[in-house]
């Protein structure tokens, strides 16, 4: 299949990123790129760890009253919260894929940045483990793991954590 030259075509998981979701434009202060870069290791590792080729999956850095509105809107609970997962496609429905550059598409992550930043603190740890444990928290919900039963929270939570361990991201150093 001949793809155009200009057409990325990644190995394991192509990362979209946006301040900006719906009209409503982050006005605080941006991550800094050495975060940013934290977050893709993450992802990376996250995809390399669940066997994904080629995989995209839309990150959105947000504020707190984005994820209220979107919480309210589609959960039902009128609070900010840290991450929303947004997935392309409901378990057991076939996956999409983009014609352009062959990936499965998984949907969409949208992350606090003002809950990020106050939950690092609050836990004693770097905004970049914060940021990352969050976007992998994010990714697998897109690909099916949920913890509302205690075996699953067990199964989603040590991945998450053997995951940012693969990518060095510790909660002492990184």
């Amino acid at each position: 299949m001949n793809r155009p030259h200009d057409v990325m075509i990644p190995k394991r998981l192509l990362v979209n990123r946006s301040y900006e979701l719906e009209g409503h434009v982050y006005a605080g202060e941006p991550l800094e790129a050495s975060v940013e870069e934290d977050v893709i290791r993450a992802l990376e590792v996250a995809a390399e760890f669940e066997g994904l080729a080629p995989a995209s999956v839309d990150l959105y850095w947000v504020d707190d009253a984005v994820t209220q509105q979107l919480n309210q809107a589609f959960r039902g609970i009128d609070r900010a919260t840290d991450v929303l997962s947004f997935p392309l496609t409901e378990p057991g429905e076939p996956p999409v894929i983009d014609p352009d550059t062959g990936c499965r598409l998984l949907g969409e992550i949208v992350i606090s940045v003002d809950r990020l930043r106050a939950q690092a603190s609050e836990y004693g740890h770097s905004v970049a483990r914060e940021a990352a444990f969050l976007a992998v928290h994010g990714l697998l919900h897109l690909l099916g793991y949920d913890h509302e039963e205690a075996d699953a929270e067990a199964e989603m939570f040590g991945k998450q954590e053997a995951i940012l361990q693969r990518a060095g991201i510790t909660r002492e150093g990184g």
